[in-house]
């Protein structure tokens, strides 16, 4: 029997399938279509310290190949989702992981702090990647001193593992997925939405009220894969992968390139069931493809790569 079992500091997954942080909530209008059992982790909404509106409407576009969204962190503030969001989810037999945003250093570690506090998740998910903020998430993520000054605060101040997420707007991922290292980081999450565009014909402006969005969906797969695999051949971390998952192949795509598990995001958007059933599918796609479970899949890619260097 094909095993899905997979295991990242802090976490033992029955499988590596959770949904991405801002596409599924907090988990209580899917509760209502499958068991949340079924998943390997839940990525709760981005938390801040203080409830957030978001930015003005609109702030989604369709696009050929994706979405793009400008969301902008809204959510209820971390007290409420202590008291009232995290509850709800701990009646489930699966992890819950934090995603932890905010403007400042400070900001960050006091959510973590309260967060760390509640007991109800297992672990942290730092959001250093948001595009549609003024203030902190991609300012953290293009800069690999403030990038591994706010893992460190974080690292120093929680007993969870602490995993980045990091941002394809960015030079170099491969530098930041290093500085993040260095500031005690536990495993990284990548990779967050590619800045984006669209214009409304009619009123030739930008479509959002933000003007920029961020692109998700099938359209950035490629880019998300390329990343995952340059990052494992120069990083010991662990990597949650995630970007245009929306089937089974994806995920192994993901596995073989380097990730140990992945999230899936917009895919969720379209399909409420997009979750279960790459669950469900999975180990007859990892059988066909001569892996035993997903540990042997994991990395794949790069011990191929390995192996030619040396012949």
């Amino acid at each position: 029997m094909i095993s899905l079992e997979t295991k990242l500091p802090g976490l033992d997954l029955k499988n590596p399938i959770m949904p991405a942080s801002g596409c599924f909530g907090f988990g209580r209008e899917f509760s209502e279509l499958y068991d949340l059992n079924k998943l390997g982790a839940v990525v709760i909404k981005a938390a801040t310290l203080n409830p957030r509106y978001g930015n003005q409407t609109p702030r989604v576009a369709e696009t050929a190949a994706g979405m793009l969204n400008s969301i902008g962190l809204q959510n209820p503030g971390v007290e409420t989702i202590c008291s009232e969001e995290l509850p709800f989810l701990s009646q489930f037999k699966t992890p819950v992981i934090a995603n932890v945003a905010g403007s400042t250093i400070e900001e960050y570690v006091a959510v973590a702090k309260r967060l760390d506090e509640s007991g109800l998740i297992q672990a942290l998910e730092l959001n250093i990647s948001c595009p549609n903020v003024k203030e902190g998430g991609v300012q953290f993520g293009k800069d690999p001193v403030l990038a591994a000054e706010v893992t460190a605060q974080v690292k120093e101040t929680v007993a969870l593992p602490v995993y980045v997420k990091l941002s394809p707007n960015t030079a170099d991922i491969v530098q930041m997925a290093k500085a993040v290292e260095a500031g005690g980081a536990d495993g990284l999450s990548m990779i967050n939405t590619l800045t984006g565009m669209q214009i409304d014909l009619s009123s030739k402006k930008p479509l959002l009220a933000n003007q920029t969005g961020g692109l998700s969906g099938p359209a950035i797969k490629p880019v998300a894969i390329r990343m995952v695999y340059e990052v494992r051949q120069h990083s010991g971390l662990p990597i949650i992968g995630m970007g245009g998952i929306s089937a089974a192949e994806d995920v192994l795509e993901f596995l073989i390139a380097g990730a140990s598990a992945v999230a899936v995001g917009t895919a969720n958007i379209h399909d409420p069931f997009a979750c279960v059933n790459i669950i469900d599918r999975l180990p007859q796609l990892l059988e066909k493809y001569g892996f035993q479970n997903v540990e042997e899949a994991i990395g794949g890619g790069n011990r191929n790569e390995a192996n030619v260097s040396r012949s």
